[in-house]
């Protein structure tokens, strides 16, 4: 059953996390694109439109990654050890980061972007908007370093 649960974590990590976080990083150069089309934004339009519902419905996907990584580590044993705390810890800041903060100025930017829209105000969000989904890429990284080194772990690192 462990191994189910471990493989299952993965997985939904895998392909939850990793394009819910691809979107979110392509959403501000996409969004750089419309501004820079002016009155022939439907292109860009279409594809921030694709980058926000990825970021919206994978989000809300993504809770299965902490619930089976709680469900795993209760199995292996070790819910209750450090790395796994800091974690959860960790996760709680990234999803703080994506639903208050990168889904928010994306939909704000998709109704400014909407014509005949406010261009000129879209392009003082973007570089807030850049740095927090770094930080939020930046957040998840450190959790699968965690997760790979983490203490006591197999690989004799």
């Amino acid at each position: 059953m462990k191994a189910v649960l471990l493989v299952v974590h993965v997985v939904l990590a895998i392909v939850l996390i990793g394009p819910l976080t691809a979107a979110a990083s392509l959403f501000p150069r996409y969004a750089r694109e419309a501004v820079a089309a002016g009155e022939n934004r439907t292109g860009p339009l279409s594809v921030l439109s694709a980058l926000h519902r990825i970021s919206t419905g994978y989000a809300v996907a993504g809770i299965a990654v902490p619930v089976f990584g709680i469900a795993t580590a209760s199995a292996m044993g070790v819910l209750g050890d450090w790395w796994i705390w800091v974690s959860m810890a960790l996760t709680l800041l990234a999803a703080a980061l994506l639903g208050w903060a990168v889904v928010p100025a994306q939909k704000r930017i998709m109704e400014l972007l909407q014509p005949p829209g406010d261009l000129a105000a879209v392009s003082p969000l973007l570089p807030r908007l850049g740095m927090v989904t770094g930080s939020f890429a930046l957040v998840w990284a450190i959790v699968v370093v965690i997760m790979i080194v983490r203490p006591g772990s197999s690989t004799g690192v």
